[in-house]
């Protein structure tokens, strides 16, 4: 066996890349390692671009920096780590039968060939451009990379833009919102599916909305761009499908990404069903000696074992790791899959999710039940704000199977809570005696989250007959006739009412005014209060009077998706 350290090329240097590195030198000291990243830049916290584009931070090498303040650049890693980093470098072409990689200087314009013993593409994703006209005008942008950032940026100290469109409403689309909004620019964000945010289902998603809304930004759905205008090579307006034209002078591309996987493909690796680099569970590509990890992967969902793209930075972390183990035979680390766990925020209000969603269940093919809970995050003299919650479960087992969170309340806790019961394949019942920590400046003595289990394990023993918003508001429409039963105080009603033809009775006074109700003890009754904590007292009480079809409006007026009436 030959003493010479074994060489290992990374091919990318943002997150799965250099993460890959550093391990592979922690485990094999002897070990050459070598960084090649076609950007001058390494390391980037790319998921930080919004907040530095809306002013959050001004100094741009905190991207790039370590805990202490130091920035990573080839100079770095080479005296800190030991390891070469080739920056305006690109990958050209992999020779798999000769183990080595052709390479360009971009600055020198001079190729060569890197030798490898071990190989990790982390050549990450691309964004997705529309395919309609205009996409070449100036004004339309990404925001993927540090250049993307910088130009932002600069157009935001700038201050001369006053209307930009986002096309695109998911996780890069409502954060860049958040960050042209803050800079004084008047923002559309168009999104071509019924609603933005597809992680969460559409009750979660339009709460969101309507905040984003009431912020100042322009929220379009089910309306795609059609063309991009311009004049003299320049942007002057969007198009969408209807004909609509939207006068900007600045357009935002977030309509997802797709692995980048030309390199590979290229080489002759396998390409998965989702569009990226097939890996095992130790990250290893159909090349035994090649390894990948990052946005330019496919991996498989833990719940329902189908292969999906995740590009997540700490997903991209975690495979690097295990890459970094693998290749320097330091063990038999492995990474399983993904249950796509993904938090965000938007002006005021953080959206999360774990797991599947009920529309995702249901299309994987599970027989699911689910709720929706409204509640403070902590008690009212700590300074409550408001938390809702969709959990969702396999009908019977009771098995979890997501879970997510929307509101101004701390969202990421319960979030990484679920995602963590979610891993430990725990159930609804399982959750309802949860041992989480508990003082008044934190949470509220029962945590929101097992609260929800709480709740969804009434509706599934029976105890309570749940009804969506969206249900009550179906029926309302379609003129139903059943009786809508107020439960708050007149002080609350007052001060904001759905305005669905709702009859007020207060909770305390119930009991003394059953005489108001239907007589009709089959008549469909739908209680509600802020939270419909009250809405199921009084439920449970009419249903021990006889009223046999009483529902509880689920979340309450606090996840009310739809205009009030005040």
């Amino acid at each position: 066996m030959s003493d010479r350290p074994k060489r290992i090329l990374v091919i990318g240097g943002s997150a799965a890349g250099p993460k890959a590195a550093a391990r592979a030198r922690r485990m094999d000291p002897r070990a050459e390692v070598t960084i090649i990243q076609k950007s001058p830049d390494l390391s980037m916290a790319s998921c930080g671009y919004p907040y530095y584009v809306g002013g959050v931070f001004d100094d741009r090498n905190q991207f790039l920096c370590t805990p202490t303040g130091v920035v990573r650049d080839p100079r770095f890693f080479m005296n800190t780590k030991g390891i070469e980093a080739r920056t305006r470098t690109e990958a050209l072409e992999i020779d798999r039968e000769r183990k080595v990689v052709l390479c360009r200087d971009l600055e020198q314009g001079t190729d060569s060939e890197v030798p490898y013993d071990k190989l990790v593409l982390a050549t990450g994703a691309r964004p997705v451009m529309p395919p309609v006209p205009g996409t070449e005008l100036k004004g339309i942008t990404t925001l993927q990379s540090m250049e993307d950032a910088d130009y932002l940026r600069r157009v935001r100290d700038e201050g001369t833009i006053r209307n930009a469109v986002v096309v695109g409403g998911g996780l890069i689309g409502v954060e860049t919102c958040e960050a042209l909004e803050l800079a004084g620019i008047h923002i559309t964000v168009v999104e071509m599916l019924p609603q933005i945010l597809m992680f969460l289902d559409w009750e979660l998603a339009k709460l969101l909305e309507n905040h984003m809304k009431a912020k100042g930004a322009h929220v379009i759905t089910e309306n795609p761009v059609s063309a991009f205008l311009g004049e003299n090579g320049t942007l002057t307006g969007v198009k969408l499908a209807n004909g609509t034209e939207l006068p900007c002078e600045l357009a935002v591309v977030a309509a997802g990404v797709r692995p980048n996987v030309d390199l590979a493909r290229a080489a002759g690796l396998d390409i998965g069903e989702a569009g990226g680099i097939s890996v095992d569970p130790s990250m290893r590509t159909s090349d035994p000696d090649i390894y990948a990890a990052g946005d330019c992967v496919e991996i498989p969902n833990l719940l329902t074992g189908k292969k999906v793209h995740a590009p997540y930075g700490d997903l991209a972390n975690l495979q690097g790791r295990v890459i970094g183990t693998n290749i320097t035979d330091a063990g038999e680390a492995v990474f399983p899959g993904t249950i796509q766990t993904g938090v965000c925020k938007v002006f005021d209000y953080t959206a999360g999710a774990t797991g599947l969603s009920e529309r995702h269940a249901r299309a994987a093919g599970f027989d699911v039940v689910s709720v929706v809970h409204a509640e403070p995050d902590k008690p009212g003299f700590m300074g409550a704000a408001l938390v809702v919650i969709k959990m969702v479960a396999e009908r019977g087992s009771g098995r979890l199977l997501g879970v997510q969170c929307v509101g101004p309340g701390d969202v990421s806790k319960r979030i990484a809570t679920a995602a963590m019961a979610l891993h430990g394949g725990l159930t609804v019942d399982d959750l309802t005696v949860a041992d989480l920590p508990y003082a008044p400046p934190f949470s509220p003595a029962v945590d929101n989250l097992i609260a929800c289990a709480h709740t969804l394990q009434n509706k599934m023993a029976g105890f309570m007959d749940g009804i969506s918003c969206r249900e009550v508001k179906e029926k309302v429409d379609r003129g139903d006739e059943a009786f809508i039963l107020d439960t708050r105080g007149p002080d609350e009603y007052e001060l904001m009412r759905l305005g669905i033809g709702e009859v007020l009775i207060p909770l305390g006074a119930l009991r003394g005014r059953m005489d108001e109700l239907p007589a009709d003890k089959d008549h469909e009754i739908i209680c509600f209060c802020k939270i419909s904590l009250r809405g199921y007292e009084a439920a449970r009480l009419l249903q021990a009077h006889g009223w046999t079809k009483v529902k509880v409006m689920e979340g309450g007026v606090m996840a009310w998706p739809f205009a009030r009436e005040k």
